[in-house]
């Protein structure tokens, strides 16, 4: 069965599913879709996802989007995927689904929403929105919180006391890398305060190396022309 990923290297979850398809081992077609060029938007590529979005995959013939939905597909289809990522035990999954629904309420919410109304609106047409912004950063701020203080136990590295990470570890890093857009005095300002989550952070790119920094190459690259742009701006 053929599997093809399609995916936006500057999308979040899109970055998850890839480095977690290359961990384990899982051989795929990957398909770029540019969100900033619309191609999320044409007739081609709803027939894949009516949704408009990325990441989607099409199995086979199956076919499937949202990227939580996805790991959790992928984990449980492919037999060579290691157990600490999507756990057998109930009780152990029961907790990284946990975690997957609390991040899409939450850091999810506070840190695409602070990220695209500070810095990523006009490169889709739209205008900044400081309000919004505003939100998006109070819920950011109060995630990460949350994460240092709850979600990271003092018996393991990783999201649940666990000693390895799962797909919850992997989503969650990859949002929180969503923040390399901003300025570095503005990142350090909401990252400084919570050391559980930078050695977590850390943690996770060594336990997914070296996938973690090939798949995130895009974003540093994008994310230091943007940072040039506002300089510049700045400056002038």
């Amino acid at each position: 069965m053929s599997l093809k990923v399609y995916v936006d290297r500057l999308s979040q979850p899109s970055r998850a599913i890839l480095i977690f398809c290359k961990l384990n081992g899982i051989e795929f077609e990957e398909v770029n879709i540019d969100l900033a060029k619309g191609q999320h938007r044409t007739p081609e590529y709803q027939e894949v996802n009516i949704m408009k979005q990325v990441p989607a995959i099409v199995h086979d013939t199956f076919k499937l989007f949202e990227s939580h939905a996805i790991l959790r597909y992928l984990a449980s289809a492919f037999p060579e995927t290691a157990d600490h990522w999507y756990p057998k035990d109930l009780q152990k999954r029961a907790n990284v689904e946990c975690v997957l629904d609390w991040h899409h309420a939450n850091l999810r919410r506070g840190s695409a929403g602070y990220v695209f109304n500070t810095i990523l609106a006009p490169a889709f047409g739209l205008p900044l929105n400081p309000q919004a912004a505003a939100e998006g950063k109070n819920l950011l701020s109060a995630s990460l919180a949350t994460i240092d203080t709850y979600w990271l136990q003092k018996d393991g590295s990783f999201l649940l006391g666990n000693s390895q990470p799962s797909l919850a570890d992997l989503s969650l890093v990859c949002e929180i890398m969503q923040l390399q857009f901003l300025d570095e005095k503005d990142r350090e300002g909401l990252l400084s305060p919570h050391k559980n989550v930078l050695k977590w952070i850390d943690d996770v790119k060594s336990a997914t190396a070296p996938y973690f920094d090939e798949i995130h190459a895009t974003l540093f690259k994008v994310s230091e022309i943007f940072q040039k742009q506002r300089a510049g701006g700045a400056s002038s």
